[in-house]
């Protein structure tokens, strides 16, 4: 599929996902969110795909919402063009489609790094917290700007960001509104490393590949739920059964056994358990809550 918006490669087992709108600081639209849920669609689909490598055509990542609408920007009754949101949720409440696609991005089944290569405010800075691992460029600058234009956090945001900060970080970032830097995310732990400009995506790159060339898919989809799916649980009871269907499930596994096997013979292995034949059911009666 052709996207107006982004684009997508494959190569090795890594998707790259690139916003490519570079005259506008790759600024988010309507048009960008559909397309993202649908790259991601794809990337589950896809078992060549292992991995999934998120960054920015040009000199930024996503400097936020496109603001071409001026203070109507964020008025979607005032929008002829969002109506359709109105009549989705019975004319009550517009779904944020930033929060459509972080929701899309908890659900992913690959694990997803973050390559930030410029400034990263607003969505931009927001979409990126559902992600498993965030490298940026060392003069990339952050910000949860919300407050200084009158909004609130969105795309989940306040779900995800005190969880990957604490809540006093969080709330500082968001209180304020400032953007910061780089060095600031890294020392905060909202970053894993920095890098320059032309070894970003090399890292990035390097990190999936570890993945792509090492792990089981099947049990980096598990594990990546497990992982996200724990951060809300109320008991560690309730991981402890997770694991327990999840060991019992995988270790009858042909993955398995090929990984032992691999490691008793000190061979690469070759896991031919593949994520699009279906995932076991370690988590029974989890259901995505609605929207209301």
């Amino acid at each position: 599929m052709a996207f107006e918006q982004i684009t997508t490669e494959v190569a090795d087992g890594i998707l790259t996902i690139t916003l490519n709108r570079p005259e506008r600081l790759n600024a988010w639209t309507a048009t960008m969110g559909r397309e993202l849920i649908e790259a991601f669609d794809q990337a589950d689909a896809d078992d060549e795909v292992r991995a999934i490598i998120m960054t920015g055509a040009g000199r930024g990542y996503c400097a936020g919402a496109d603001l071409a609408s001026g203070g109507e920007t964020f008025d979607y009754r005032a929008r002829a063009a969002e109506a359709s949101l109105l009549s989705e949720t019975g004319g009550e409440v517009p779904r944020d489609n930033g929060g459509q696609f972080t929701l899309r991005i908890f659900a992913s089944t690959k694990p997803v790094i973050g390559a930030i290569n410029g400034p990263a405010v607003g969505v931009g800075a927001t979409m990126t917290l559902p992600m498993d691992v965030r490298l940026a460029a060392d003069d990339a600058r952050m910000g949860f700007v919300f407050a200084r234009r009158g909004i609130v956090p969105e795309a989940c945001s306040s779900w995800f960001l005190p969880r990957v900060v604490g809540i006093s970080r969080a709330m500082e970032w968001v209180s304020t509104g400032r953007v910061f830097s780089a060095q600031e995310g890294l020392d905060a732990g909202l970053l894993r490393s920095l890098h320059s400009a032309d070894e970003l995506i090399p890292a990035a790159r390097a990190l999936a590949r570890e993945i792509a060339d090492n792990a089981a898919p099947v049990s980096v989809a598990l594990a990546r739920q497990m992982m996200w799916r724990m951060l809300g649980a109320e008991h560690p009871m309730v991981a402890h059964r997770a694991d327990s269907r999840g060991m019992l499930a995988r270790g009858q596994s042909a993955d398995a056994a090929e990984g032992i096997t691999a490691f008793l013979q000190k061979r690469p292995a070759h896991f031919p358990d593949r994520v699009s034949d279906g995932l076991p059911d370690i988590f029974p009666g989890w259901q995505e809550p609605r929207f209301q």
